[in-house]
């Protein structure tokens, strides 16, 4: 059930949207393909338009290209069906077993278990927050230039103090 209005009682006027807000993407949206290297305290992020398994493996192909092919890397990745193997599809799978990847899982809900959340905190809090982007070449354009900032920063007070505010694990 609702809320009634007390007899009397005149109605709360309603507060506009903030300008720029959308309700309706007739553009569609743009997905960030993220990773976190805790060796090297650097972030790394690709923008696409379409957030599947081809897409998934293209950017863990390009993260195994950031290391040597004998050393053995893990991926974090949440429960978000492109990462898990399946019985009809194990792309994933027979890819990270032939090019010396782990892909490890969060538990379903423990988004807070995998370290680059903290990351996704301070983008939003350096990049989106506030911020009414044109388009999305300008927002893609602020995100990348967010992640070329805050790898030749990574020792920035003020990202260390959102980093830090994030991490709870």
């Amino acid at each position: 059930m609702g809320r009634t209005r007390r007899q009397g009682q005149r109605p709360r006027p309603r507060t506009p949207p903030p300008a720029g807000a959308t309700y309706t993407r007739p553009h569609g949206v743009r997905h960030l393909f993220a990773a976190y290297d805790l060796g090297k305290d650097q972030l790394y992020g690709h923008i696409k338009k379409t957030k599947d398994r081809s897409k998934f493996l293209e950017f863990c192909r390009y993260l195994r290209s950031l290391h040597p092919a004998s050393k053995r890397i893990a991926i974090v990745c949440d429960n978000y069906s492109p990462h898990l193997t399946t019985k009809q599809c194990r792309r994933v799978a027979d890819w990270a077993e032939t090019n010396n990847v782990e892909i490890a899982f969060t538990p379903t809900n423990s988004s807070w278990l995998n370290r680059i959340e903290a990351q996704f905190t301070a983008l939003r809090y350096f990049t989106l927050d506030g911020a009414d982007h044109a388009g999305h070449k300008e927002q893609g354009s602020m995100i990348r230039r967010y992640i070329i900032w805050r790898n030749r920063h990574a020792h920035d007070e003020r990202l260390h103090e959102i980093v830090a505010r994030s991490n709870v694990a």
